[in-house]
């Protein structure tokens, strides 16, 4: 892979300070299908704490990679939703999707493959 950047390294540092993170990904995830309530988003991630979801939504808010709309009701209604420019992001994510489940099966096949030898 060839990069022309004049400092790829400090680019992805970037990149990862933007999106990095097991939260932001997994919030990002679940926004490529579309509009999502705060609540939705937390039953859809279990482990986050609150403080901390609150904490990345509002800092991929902040970098323009989420929308937010506040409905201002009571109770509160706030829809999450990527920013055209955080639909940008997607393609990286499917690739690591991808990459992630090749992983899976590479470390399901050598769990076999050892098992195999155990019982040989």
């Amino acid at each position: 892979m060839h990069d022309d950047s004049p400092n790829p390294t400090r680019d992805v540092e970037v990149a990862l300070r933007v999106v990095g993170g097991k939260w932001k990904v997994l919030v990002l995830w679940h926004l490529r299908e579309g509009m999502k309530r705060y609540g939705q988003i937390r039953k859809l991630i279990p482990n986050v704490t609150e403080k901390m979801l609150i904490r990345q939504l509002r800092e991929l808010e902040a970098d323009g990679i989420v929308t937010r709309t506040d409905f201002q009701t009571v109770p509160p209604h706030v829809e999450y939703a990527l920013s055209d420019y955080g639909q940008s992001v997607m393609p990286i994510l499917g690739a690591l999707c991808h990459w992630g489940r090749l992983y899976i099966e590479r470390e399901e096949e050598l769990l076999l493959s050892a098992d195999g030898l155990k019982t040989d």
